[in-house]
């Protein structure tokens, strides 16, 4: 209570970043008509063509702030009790954790993995949406939310056909990605046997019990046999 993560020091930046952010505006008046990664490369070139003398002078102040920051954060540790450092470390491993979310999925974005199937509420919602009557967009949502719950079960139905319309794209597609996958050595990304065999409760039952039926029916049929013989 009463310390956050916020108040920990930073860690210094690097040479790199620190030429970065020196240099940034004078190139971008030199470059104004550059985009923002035309900008970063052309900054990047000018640091590997830097000598190394003038590189030195970058590095010098990232080893100034790192003495810095190692004084800074034993006073800050030295501030903290036991259990606001556990505290301290639970929100640490949060913000790690949503980060490496944030990274993969990305990644994701950029392998082009297809986008998941949409539920017959969700393509109602996107229908329905921007015409919908609100104050923000929270408000807009629970109306819309409202309005499905409300919907006759024929109403619905051709919002559920699309979705299941959508199911089969999805399969499909997922099936055309996951060889691709497999083909680049990324099996850790193809789904296991037991998910893409995933069925409804209902089905799954449904089978036994038609399993179950026709093994009852190969039981009599075998002591039928042997009765006449």
């Amino acid at each position: 209570r009463g310390i956050s993560s916020d108040q920990r020091p930073k860690r210094p930046l690097t040479a790199y970043l620190r030429f970065v952010i020196e240099n940034r505006s004078a190139f971008r008046e030199k470059n104004p008509e550059a985009s923002n990664l035309e900008l970063i490369k052309k900054i990047a070139g000018a640091w590997k063509e830097l000598p190394a003398s003038q590189k030195q002078v970058y590095e010098e102040a990232r080893k100034t702030d790192w003495k810095r920051y190692g004084e800074q954060m034993a006073a800050y540790k030295a501030q903290l009790t036991p259990a606001q450092t556990a505290a301290l470390k639970e929100e640490r491993r949060k913000q790690l954790a949503k980060r490496r979310s944030m990274r993969a999925k990305r990644e994701l974005n950029l392998l082009g993995k297809p986008k998941r199937a949409r539920s017959g509420f969700n393509i109602f919602l996107s229908e329905n949406f921007q015409q919908s009557e609100g104050i923000s967009p929270v408000a807009k949502l629970k109306k819309l939310y409202d309005a499905w719950q409300k919907l006759s079960t024929s109403q619905k139905q051709p919002y559920l056909q699309l979705a299941e319309d959508d199911k089969v794209r999805y399969e499909n597609e997922m099936k055309s990605w996951e060889a691709k996958m497999v083909e680049l050595g990324r099996e850790d990304l193809v789904r296991s046997r037991k998910q893409r065999l995933k069925k409804k409760p209902a089905e799954t039952a449904k089978q036994a019990e038609t399993a179950k039926a026709s093994s009852g029916g190969n039981k009599a049929k075998l002591k039928l046999k042997k009765s006449e013989e």
